[in-house]
């Protein structure tokens, strides 16, 4: 089979949502030597811009190519989809720098991720460029050059994984690998208009991945939208039993199971005193306008104090935990310190002068700053930052090495340390047409709700439809959120009165008040105390009651239940909006001596009038 589609439509199929290409191999539009041959014509072209440490070849490729030639298209689900690999993940056969000469070595076997990844048919085009050893956040500390998007050139391409944000950018991926400890997997994302996901510590492997710090690294994911990354994440969260960091996915954090996220959404922003663009006034505007494009659409936004996460980001750099960068790299430091970069060598050195009491002392404040954050994510949905306070340019990183650096961790740096996730997405972009990004953060293992919020914001946000391909996030089903259980309460475990604390101690968030549809009627039991209302279903009368509904973490909805006494148990109750959730409801059985009190209302009407 011959192609028909020239070199650029091939090139746009590489550019769009990976279901677009693969579609177009089940149809026998092209072959995956027509795409690798399209990504090595385009690198070359681009020869001047330092994307790859190793280069796409095509006699390395040719294995991955005969491998997919014993199967068909529909037999592996990223069959013949090309992808980078950051230079600080082992490829089998390519050498690994992370970006270091002296450092260099060619491994006999792939990281475990990407061993995922190649198993479903995923071809590695080539190792791309970085900040050295993963250290930095700015893309320009690499003795192999500064990649840069054709867009922006002078602007930093971001760091530290650079050059694979660089290659989707430039349109030669369908996705890339990256590392983000502190942002390096966001910030590139920010700066060039893609996608960037951080999953949960542990979810993806770090087996044959050089570590920065290793206990907080993690392989990130670049991609055009949030589908893409569900996509990838589903392959490359595969358990890992060698990997000590590594840790199982749950259930309820399945990334099979995506959707976009539909009916209510509260997201919380960070009070507006508290932000900070470092005089990058478009930023500011640009986010500004991505919060009114949110409100408008009927999304909530929720202040919240973000000073706990700034405390816990500053633990980073100013803390004990450069120690762990230093024992990464301490044997060619102290073997061979000429061969590392020089504001590298600096950071990296800084670690020689911590003291053990330190990290513990740092251990007990992230445990204690980790309590205050988790508390502010659960009163909403997620929380939504801007990615980067300002894109600076290259030229301001040649005059301070290590200034712009700091500042772009200050909405990135806290997130490993206090165990949460995040998701890099596009934003709207600047007036001067520069991309900007926004970040969702959520706890650990609710990477599969970030992405369900990242498809509902892309839809909102109205993101190119030529940058994101032929399918939008209204082709989606709605995400279900088996993590958390809504439930209808009527009574005493409503805000404030004496059975709501079996709902707060367990985690639960007040989501609204709202009515029941106009099918029920309300009883006052006898009995107590507590006084205890019960409620029926009556198809017979046009009444509705009111209810609050509260969000409550799964694994705790079972002990709720147990404390439950007859005759009040758990049902299926219908809102006022059509919606069906859990909620209180009585048996018949249980009315005998009850005192119908329908015509108030709801609970605390009538006991207003006791």
């Amino acid at each position: 089979m011959e192609t028909t589609l020239t070199a650029e439509e091939i090139l746009d199929l590489i550019g769009a949502p990976i279901p677009d290409l693969l579609e177009a191999y089940k149809l026998e539009r092209l072959r995956p030597e027509d795409v690798i041959e399209a990504i090595l014509e385009k690198s070359n072209t681009l020869s001047e811009n330092a994307i790859w440490i190793t280069q796409p070849n095509r006699d390395t490729l040719q294995p991955f190519l005969d491998r997919l030639a014993k199967n068909s298209p529909a037999s592996l689900p990223l069959w013949g989809i090309p992808f980078a690999v950051k230079d600080n993940i082992d490829v089998a056969g390519m050498p690994t720098t992370a970006g270091c000469p002296g450092f260099a070595y060619t491994p006999t076997t792939s990281a475990f991720a990407v061993e995922q990844l190649i198993a479903a048919g995923a071809v590695p085009i080539g190792k791309t460029n970085l900040d050295q050893f993963a250290t930095g956040l700015v893309g320009v500390r690499s003795p192999y050059g500064i990649p840069f998007n054709p867009s922006t050139p002078a602007l930093i391409p971001g760091g530290s994984s650079s050059g694979s944000a660089i290659a989707m950018a430039c349109g030669l991926v369908s996705f890339a690998l990256g590392t983000d400890t502190a942002g390096s997997g966001r910030i590139p994302a920010a700066f060039n208009g893609l996608t960037g996901s951080k999953l949960t510590r542990g979810l993806i492997s770090t087996s044959g991945v050089v570590p920065a710090c290793r206990s907080l690294d993690c392989v990130s994911l670049f991609t055009r939208n949030a589908r893409d990354a569900a996509l990838i994440a589903s392959i490359a969260t595969t358990m890992d039993d060698r990997d000590p960091f590594a840790r199982p996915n749950l259930s309820a954090n399945a990334f099979t199971r995506f959707g976009r996220w539909s009916g209510k959404l509260t997201l919380g922003v960070i009070r507006p005193e508290q932000l900070k663009f470092f005089g990058d006034d478009a930023y500011a505007d640009a986010y500004q306008r991505t919060l009114d494009a949110l409100s408008n659409r009927g999304i909530n936004l929720q202040p919240i104090d973000f000073s706990p996460f700034q405390r816990a980001a500053a633990q980073l750099y100013e803390g004990p935990w450069v120690a762990e960068r230093f024992l990464a790299t301490a044997d060619i430091l102290t073997g061979n310190p000429e061969a590392v970069w020089p504001v590298t060598r600096q950071i990296l050195e800084g670690g020689q002068l911590r003291q053990a009491t330190e990290v513990f002392r740092s251990i007990y404040d992230l445990a204690a700053l980790r309590v205050e954050c988790v508390a502010s994510l659960r009163a909403c949905d997620a929380l939504l930052t801007p990615t980067a306070g300002k894109h600076f340019t290259v030229a301001e990183l040649q005059a301070d090495p290590f200034g712009p650096n700091n500042d772009l961790g200050h909405y990135t740096n806290y997130m490993n340390l206090l165990d949460l996730c995040g998701l890099a997405l596009p934003g709207l972009e600047t007036k001067d047409e520069r991309p900007f990004g926004v970040s969702l953060v959520g706890d650990r293992f609710q990477d599969a709700r970030l992405l369900a919020i990242g498809a509902r914001l892309e839809e909102i946000l109205h993101l190119s439809t030529a940058a994101r391909g032929s399918e939008t996030s209204s082709d989606l089903p709605d995400y279900d959120d088996i993590a958390m259980v809504d439930v209808a309460v009527c009574g005493a475990h409503m805000a404030n009165l004496p059975l709501n604390p079996q709902l707060t101690s367990r985690g639960a968030t007040f989501v609204e008040a709202t009515k029941t549809a106009g099918q029920y009627r309300l009883f006052a039991l006898a009995g107590g105390p507590p006084m205890r209302p019960g409620m029926i279903r009556d198809h017979s009368v046009d009444t509705a009651i009111e209810v609050e509904i509260w969000r409550l973490p799964a694994q705790a909805f079972a002990s709720f239940v147990a404390e439950i006494p007859s005759p009040l148990g758990i049902g299926l109750v219908t809102l006022q909006s059509g919606q069906q959730v859990l909620g209180f409801l009585c048996e018949h059985a249980g009315l005998e001596g009850a005192t119908e009190i329908t015509h108030y209302g709801g609970w605390r009407a009538y006991l207003d009038q006791q």
